[in-house]
């Protein structure tokens, strides 16, 4: 209902009637809330909406509240707002012409604030002469509550977002004080003369985990300079030839291990560029090993290398699993991986590619991906070359293919070939026969019949569970000894365990003395 306390002329023709009720009707049904006032403050006429928006109903004509004296207003910045500083004071003064889209606070009667937003025109008489302001305003407190808490979010992720990099450099840096000394103490080990066959396949476990430690900390440390802008270039007149040759002997130990085969092929003549020639060489690792990662053991990996005109392209490309077309337009972005499941032979943080991509575009080249699922991907780097290159033919070299492990009495299903390594040497007065890929399990055990078998959970094919499920099936098997070896160790995992028919349940690291303890009992 419209609140007024100027009446209303009528005339012979009634117009002035007719136009009178139209504006009351317009003003009383208006969505917004509507007052006005005249040139001494005095609110004359308002709506329910304004009422409800001050939470009163302020008494017409009364010049104690010229320009809604009775409520405090603010800024939106908190400071207070003299009444005759009010867009609605300035706008009747002449100050303004009028007010559009402006935010003012009001403090209501019972201590609560809202945020509003006022637009104001003036009133005017035949000549022009104001004779008063409306005001059409609006409640954008939520509004402006939100804001502010997106605002802070913001800040807040930037905050979060420095400490992040703060806490990788810290986590990298702490992280290499103890493995220099550990990586030192191998070296030592490996070089003592007159080592037993266990004592030179232990220390070169010691050494390859250290290597993928490293990798991974290098990993960490150059997304923390590079997100936080502190990496530098270090650039050198280099033979591209030697750098792929480095980068090779570096990814090849996790190549043999996963029994993949390498096949290079390589200008004849040597490749010149203007290159940081450590990180290139961590580019070309990071897609070596990303290719011998995730791809079943015994796959196969092509390293080419060509000039293009005065483009060096280095191309990766390997059989393995390929990527989801999902996961496709994402592989280079930081943290990206494809979804998790028990088999984490093939994990990793997910910065590698992303670290890639940056490394390259720093040396101001390019990376690109092709995959199939199923087929396999094939990842392609473009670096600008030194002028006067020529292309030459290239020369191809495969690199052999290694054997598998030998048939024991025990046997080991575990797809990480360290761990079937050292266990291996800790049983190897046992026969033990060591496998990598859960699917072959049933088939070896039929032939092989164990008396013990020693499980991950986390396999390639199938997973620890339905291996156990399926050696349970078969009659001739009821007897064998099932215990898993996991890192999963909660109570649910452990009684998935017995349900999938494991009698054991050991967590990693397992001790060697509760392996001993059944053993024992076999007997």
């Amino acid at each position: 209902m419209i609140h007024s306390i100027a009446p209303v002329a009528r005339t012979a023709g009634g117009s002035i009637l007719e136009s009178a009720s139209r504006y009351r009707t317009l003003f009383d049904l208006s969505p917004v809330a509507v007052y006005a006032i005249d040139t001494t403050g005095v609110i004359t006429e308002f709506n329910d909406n304004a009422a409800e928006l001050w939470g009163r109903r302020p008494n017409l004509g009364d010049t104690d509240e010229v320009f809604c004296g009775s409520l405090r207003l603010f800024r939106p910045d908190g400071s207070a707002m003299p009444h005759n500083m009010t867009p609605m004071a300035m706008v009747v003064d002449g100050n303004l012409p009028e007010c559009r889209d402006t935010e003012v606070v009001i403090e209501r009667p019972d201590g609560s604030r809202i945020h509003v937003i006022v637009n104001i025109v003036p009133l005017t008489d035949a000549d022009g002469v104001i004779t008063g302001a409306i005001n059409c305003f609006y409640d954008i407190t939520e509004i402006s509550r939100m804001a502010q808490k997106l605002r802070d979010s913001s800040a807040d992720l930037v905050d979060l977002h420095q400490r992040k990099d703060e806490f990788i450099a810290m986590l990298s840096h702490e992280l290499r004080n103890p493995l220099a000394p550990i990586a030192m103490a191998a070296q030592l080990l490996g070089q003592q003369p007159n080592q037993t066959p266990v004592q030179r396949k232990a220390t070169a476990i010691i050494d390859r985990q250290i290597g993928k430690l490293t990798h991974l900390i290098g990993d960490l440390m150059e997304m923390s300079r590079i997100t936080s802008g502190k990496i530098h270039l270090k650039r050198s007149r280099i033979a591209m030839n030697s750098v792929v040759t480095s980068a090779v002997e570096t990814a090849i130990g996790l190549i043999d291990e996963r029994h993949h085969k390498l096949v290079i092929a390589m200008p004849t003549n040597a490749i010149w560029m203007h290159v940081d020639s450590n990180r290139i060489e961590q580019v070309i690792v990071n897609l070596l090993t990303n290719a011998a990662k995730y791809m079943s053991q015994g796959g196969n990996i092509w390293l080419t290398c060509a000039l293009e005109g005065d483009t060096f392209v280095l191309s990766v490309k390997d059989s393995g699993i390929g990527i989801d077309d999902t996961l496709l337009p994402h592989v280079f972005e930081l943290f990206s991986q494809a979804t998790s499941s028990l088999d984490r032979s093939e994990g990793g943080l997910g910065i590698g590619l992303s670290l890639v991509q940056k490394l390259v575009q720093l040396h101001g080249g390019t990376i690109s991906v092709t995959s199939e699922l199923g087929v396999g991907s094939e990842f392609i780097m473009r670096l600008p070359a030194e002028a006067g290159n020529h292309a030459t033919a290239l020369s191809e070299v495969a690199l052999p293919e290694h054997a598998t492990g030998t048939v024991r009495r025990i046997m080991i299903v575990e797809d990480n070939v360290d761990m079937a390594n050292i266990l291996e040497i800790l049983l190897q007065m046992h026969d033990v026969k060591v496998l990598h890929d859960g699917a072959q399990v049933l088939e070896e055990a039929l032939r092989f019949r164990p008396d013990l078998m020693l499980m991950d959970i986390g396999l390639p094919g199938l997973d620890g569970y339905a291996v156990a499920r399926q050696i349970r099936s078969e009659p001739s098997l009821q007897n064998t000894v099932l215990v898993s070896m996991t890192g999963y160790g909660q109570e649910a995992d452990r009684h998935l365990s017995q349900e999938a028919g494991f009698n054991h349940h050991l967590l990693k690291p397992a001790k060697l003395a509760d392996i001993e303890k059944i053993i024992a009992a076999l007997v």
